[in-house]
């Protein structure tokens, strides 16, 4: 989608060769259950280099991304009107139908999280018209898979006029949009059901693949009705798009029910409590009651602030500005975690309740971090030390190992066997190692400075050991040593030094465990009765 380029590289030959290889096997297997693939399509994006090649092309370098410098970003975009435009497109086109076959529809994103260079609706309709032209010189049966986040991403750009001169430059028909945060922020609603352009309703859900408690299950619920009965509809079907998958397990079970319903569920707490019954194989009163307790909680998100991303204190670089509101009452979280340990007896067989029992542990103690934040916050702002070392090192040095200890429990939540899926696909140890620290980088810092710092957030086993629990602990002992030296807390000083740590964690060879150890049920109840605001001494 030319956002970013050169960081992390270069990939090796043999990692091409694979991706070709490994290509070819997910085409055959999606084409042997009738699926339809799409395959990429030129948007115009060029390296650089391409000066050197044609002197005289026309391009124009793009702004910078996600806190990266140009460097990393502000890609080359081809002019619409340049002669180079058509021969490069359909070049790129022919020889990937060539390798790959076709089914005649092709993904591509021209301007998804960019702003084009100008924004005249003549420009804009002759920059999309350039790249389905492109498409159906080389196939005339060509339709285009258009993301439609670029629309609700940079409203201030995209204006009614620069809505409709993208949409309209295409014939309709041709033209398949995503609604890609529909259930959140749908752009059907806003675009005339996209001027008349077919769409498919779609649940984003997960951004980076965080872990954490999350979801808008009634807005899932209600939102492809309403799409489908909005005037003049144009919805064609629906779709499930996360960042991240291997979470909140429910959310898709529902919106992938969905898929085969005309109408939404009728009753949603009745629902989510069949949904337990099925998952776990056996009906308890406790479970039941513990999943309606969820709903109404942290699946119960609602409005804008819905944005699908775990922002807690735990996983984000400590500061003393940090936001700790939910839009639940943390209690329900307390007491689902309570009721599922009450029927843990009888589902301790039940591999999918251990999953679910030690994910609300998980969430509950994200609930605690944030507490004893609150508390250690409160408590150097009033300058009370003693109440600073206790509530701070409550959540540095007892919580997280705690959690790091029920983490690595479950191999579905070991930092080991993150990286081992990465080393998987080396040809050599070196190959294996620096697959290894670019799926560091993707947990922790993704870029060289921390560009878009701990945006695909885990909460692994090794991870909240080695990399969320000692900048907790510099931040704790930072505070205490300003309040000890009557000196104030400066951020920027503390970003200084944690630095180190976050890159140490990034650049070190540390292997770690793919096996679990310990019992799942037993570290949860440990937890359970040390901190449970009504059991423990929190």
């Amino acid at each position: 989608m030319g956002n970013l380029h050169t960081w992390g590289g270069p990939l090796p030959r043999s990692w091409h060769l694979k991706q070709v290889y490994l290509q070819h096997r997910i085409l055959d297997r999606m084409r042997s259950f009738g699926m339809i693939p799409v395959l990429p399509a030129f948007a115009g994006h060029v390296p650089k280099a391409i000066t050197r090649v044609f002197p005289q092309v026309n391009v124009t370098q793009l702004g910078s991304w996600g806190h990266f410098n140009c460097s990393y970003s502000c890609s080359f975009l081809l002019a619409p009107g340049d002669p180079v435009f058509p021969l490069i497109g359909s070049l790129f086109l022919r020889e990937l139908t060539k390798e790959f076959g076709t089914d005649h529809i092709y993904g591509a994103d021209t301007f998804n999280e960019m702003q084009p260079p100008s924004p005249e609706p003549s420009y804009l309709t002759a920059a999309t018209a350039a790249v389905y032209e492109a498409m159906i010189a080389v196939d005339p049966d060509a339709m285009w898979l258009l993301q439609g986040w670029l629309f609700q991403h940079q409203p201030q750009f995209w204006g009614p006029a620069q809505v409709k001169a993208v949409l309209e430059a295409v014939p309709r028909g041709r033209l398949l949009v995503l609604d890609l945060f529909a259930e959140s922020q749908p752009v059907y609603l806003h675009t005339a059901s996209f001027h008349g352009q077919p769409f498919i309703w779609c649940m984003l859900h997960n951004f980076g693949g965080n872990h954490g408690l999350f979801g808008t299950l009634e807005a899932v619920n209600q939102g492809p009705r309403a799409a489908r009965l909005f005037p003049n509809s144009t919805m064609v079907g629906t779709g499930i798009v996360p960042e991240g998958i291997g979470q909140n397990e429910v959310v898709y079970a529902l919106m992938a029910e969905l898929g085969w319903r005309k109408d939404p569920v009728p009753d949603l707490v009745a629902w989510v409590s069949g949904f337990a019954s099925r998952r776990y194989g056996i009906s308890q009163p406790d479970v039941g009651a513990a999943w309606r307790l969820l709903l109404r909680s942290v699946y119960n998100c609602s409005g804008q602030t819905c944005s699908g991303h775990n922002r807690s204190p735990l996983v984000k670089r400590p500061s003393l500005r940090m936001n700790t509101t939910v839009w639940y009452n943390r209690s329900d979280v307390f007491e689902a975690w309570r009721l599922l340990l009450a029927a843990a007896p009888n589902l301790t067989a039940s591999p999918a309740f251990r999953y679910d029992l030690l994910d609300v542990t998980r969430q509950a103690v994200q609930e605690l971090v944030s507490l004893c934040y609150e508390e250690a916050r409160t408590a150097y702002l009033k300058g009370e030390l003693d109440l600073l070392l206790r509530a701070g090192g409550l959540l540095a040095y007892k919580l997280l190992p705690a959690l790091d200890e029920l983490l690595a429990s479950d191999s579905r939540f070991l930092l080991g066997s993150w990286l081992d899926q990465a080393r998987a696909v080396a040809v050599s140890e070196a190959e294996a190692q620096f697959y290894d620290q670019n799926s560091r980088y993707q947990l922790t810092l993704w870029g060289p400075e921390g560009n878009i710092l701990d945006y695909a957030n885990k909460q692994l086993a090794g991870l909240v050991a080695d990399y969320y629990q000692p900048r907790w602990g510099l931040f704790v002992e930072t505070l205490a040593q300003s309040l000890a030296r009557g000196v104030p807390f400066q951020q920027h000083e503390f970003e200084k030094n944690v630095f180190p740590l976050e890159q140490a964690f990034v650049i070190n060879r540390k292997r770690y465990p793919s096996q679990p150890q310990g019992d799942t049920v037993d570290l949860a109840k440990k937890i359970f009765l040390r901190y449970h605001p009504q059991a423990g001494s929190l």
